[in-house]
């Protein structure tokens, strides 16, 4: 394949699976949860089940903005999530809430992600940097030096998979332990979840094509 095929792949494959998220969750979000709770109330209920009381949630800025931050051990909604009673919002809030008790439990790939996350940071913001200079001086080992930066990006995405495969994962078994879905608002919640891992899934093949059509553009201008 040619490094414009590699370029245009990279590029589109992010975008199919972000539409393919924003129409999900436009679905849902249009569809109520039968238990009619909110975001807000689904968070909290899952939380409290897990002994995390002493967790806040709260209202954030933006849409599929949703986050949770473990410095504040802190559960962030966007508006249409926190106070939304659909099953978009059920979904969403579930999956944050995995993601707090992954923290609780020292879920072994978070922590890795949280560890490696500042040298990964670090090494990406400069990674085109060195590779350009490496092109401009002619120095193949620097050239090098800077597809590895580009590649830590990479490693921290495949990190990332299994710490959001995993959050859903527990998002679903909390909703069921709950009891708070039934079979219909089982299926649409899952649909949401399994959407939103294909981001993930896509960032990791869009990363690893950019890697090797750099790795085909130099080695090429190379030879």
């Amino acid at each position: 394949m040619s490094n414009i095929g590699l370029y245009f792949l990279a590029l589109i494959i992010p975008i199919v699976a972000q539409l393919y998220v924003s129409s999900s969750y436009n679905k849902y979000k249009k569809i109520n949860n039968r238990k009619k709770l909110t975001g807000f109330e689904v968070a909290r209920k899952i939380l409290d089940k897990n002994g995390l009381n002493d967790l806040y949630i709260v209202e954030t800025e933006g849409n599929l903005t949703d986050h949770y931050d473990p410095r504040r051990k802190t559960v962030k909604l966007s508006s249409d999530i926190f106070h939304g009673d659909t099953i978009a919002a059920m979904a969403v809030a579930a999956h944050e809430c995995g993601h707090a008790i992954q923290d609780k439990d020292g879920y072994f790939f978070m922590r890795v992600r949280s560890f490696i996350f500042p040298i990964v940071s670090f090494g990406t913001k400069f990674a085109y940097v060195v590779l350009l200079i490496g092109l401009f001086a002619n120095l193949m080992n620097l050239i090098w030096l800077g597809i590895i930066l580009v590649g830590l990006g990479l490693v921290f995405q495949l990190v990332t998979l299994p710490v959001e495969f995993d959050a859903s994962k527990r998002a679903l078994k909390e909703l069921e332990t709950t009891i708070l879905v039934d079979e219909d608002d089982k299926i649409g919640t899952k649909s949401m979840l399994t959407a939103a891992a294909m981001t993930y899934v896509a960032g990791v093949l869009s990363s690893a094509l950019e890697i090797l059509r750099l790795i085909l553009i130099f080695t090429n201008r190379r030879d």
